[in-house]
């Protein structure tokens, strides 16, 4: 109901960006774990505006991006989408990680 009024309070704001750090936060001991050299950052914004500027800022070889399949590949990743607008923007090379339904 906040969202489509245009109005979210801070403490939902502080209380989501909370669960997503955490997910992060594993995200990153996994790979860790596995062996790789990682470091995870959280932006609060236009997604496709952060992305690029984060990638620019500390110069980045592969933008990595997870999408969930839920119909034929490309129905609605390539048409207007955040992921069309990343892959017209990016400052580098990008990775599609998928999940099927």
């Amino acid at each position: 109901m906040f969202l489509t009024e245009g109005f979210l309070p801070e403490e939902l704001l502080e209380e989501e960006k909370k669960r997503t750090q955490e997910v992060l936060n594993e995200g990153i001991a996994q790979l860790k774990q596995e062996g790789f050299s990682v470091a995870g950052h959280l932006a609060v914004g236009e997604p496709v505006e952060e992305i690029c500027r984060l990638a620019l800022e500390i110069k980045c070889d592969l933008i990595v991006v997870g999408h969930q399949q839920k119909a034929a590949f490309g129905s609605c990743w390539w048409r207007g989408s955040v992921g069309k607008t990343l892959l017209d923007h990016a400052p580098c090379s990008i990775f599609v990680a998928q999940t099927r339904d």
